[in-house]
């Protein structure tokens, strides 16, 4: 256990776990943590990228299932978010300029952390933002990475093409007037731990509730919505790895986990995005909700055992 990580009845700190503050320059500091498998590393190690507004503890319980499977893990909160430096002077706004500078993130965190310090060989297991930072990344972590699991990956809005054409052009036409520090409109949510009703993420409300008091305990690990600096950040990330020479470099086989009640990012532009990715596959758990490895057991599992799957084999299962 270790003091830079909330530590709760309901969400206990996982055993063998070692967390750390990570400088990437300009005064920023990110947080991490390492787990050894309960009975040493044999099958090498999965880091873990979160999505938007999430953090390591959120984390826990997949960490220790990961570890009962033999992996070690290693996993961050990206700047601005979690227990890692705010980027703004109000710390609640979800903010950054350039997806890029996630991107130049993990390779610090893989250079300074995951090389030296967890066993190979190493797989991504990323969520939602975390899987368009992790696809955003793929062409300096051919070398690193074995296999990729991308889970409810951010490639579009849930929204329609209209909707989502309209508020590209509103958040870059903002953004060009100087505005790219203020909350997207309509998206600032005062809230940071809403209730369980009516919500698009999981239909488990045992682990909604058990991340909603990690962050009631700890308010801080927690923004609310994202600036409209963000919100074209994310556009243009998603361009850039849809660029067919982007796409051609990537060769790092990869699962794409997509959830069959989906209310945040597109299915269709995930199915549209593997569909022109040789090294890609693709599984839809029908009925589960964005977060699949915050989900009811019967959803969850199936995930899991997708992960699994893929990792353990010799990366060519197709789903």
């Amino acid at each position: 256990m270790d003091d830079l990580l909330v530590n709760i009845p309901e969400n206990p700190v996982p055993a063998n776990t070692i967390a750390g503050m990570l400088d990437v320059g300009e005064g920023l500091r990110l947080r991490y943590a390492r787990t050894a498998p309960l009975e040493g590393s044999t099958k090498g190690t999965i880091v873990i990228l979160p999505g938007r507004n999430e953090f390591i503890e959120k984390y826990f319980e997949t960490i220790a299932d990961f570890t009962r499977r033999g992996y070690g893990t290693a996993i961050l909160d990206w700047r601005g978010q979690g227990g890692s430096t705010r980027l703004l002077k109000n710390p609640d706004r979800g903010y950054v300029e350039d997806f890029r500078d996630y991107a130049d993130d993990l390779d610090v965190f893989f250079q300074d952390v995951v090389l030296p310090d967890c066993r190979g060989p190493y797989h991504i297991v990323a969520h939602s933002m975390g899987a368009l930072i992790a696809l955003r990344a793929a062409h300096g972590l051919v070398n690193r990475v074995r296999r990729m699991v991308l889970c409810a990956p951010l490639l579009g809005i849930y929204a329609s093409p209209a909707t989502t054409r309209w508020v590209r052009r509103f958040a870059v036409t903002l953004h060009a007037l100087g505005l790219g520090r203020l909350y997207m409109p309509g998206r600032r949510r005062s809230q940071k731990a809403p209730p369980f009703s009516d919500n698009a993420l999981s239909t488990d409300e045992k682990r909604f509730e058990r991340n909603r008091a990690t962050v009631l305990d700890s308010p801080g690990l927690s923004i609310n919505g994202p600036t409209i600096a963000w919100t074209r950040a994310m556009f243009k990330a998603i361009e850039e790895v849809e660029e067919p020479a982007f796409m051609a470099q990537i060769h790092i086989p990869t699962l794409f986990l997509a959830a069959g009640y989906e209310r945040v990012v597109s299915t269709r532009a995930i199915e549209r995005y593997v569909r022109r990715l040789r090294s890609a596959s693709m599984l839809t758990i029908d009925g589960g909700r964005h977060e699949l490895l915050q989900e009811k057991d019967f959803y969850r599992e199936q995930a899991l055992a997708a992960i699994s799957a893929f990792f353990d084999g010799d990366g060519s299962q197709h789903f």
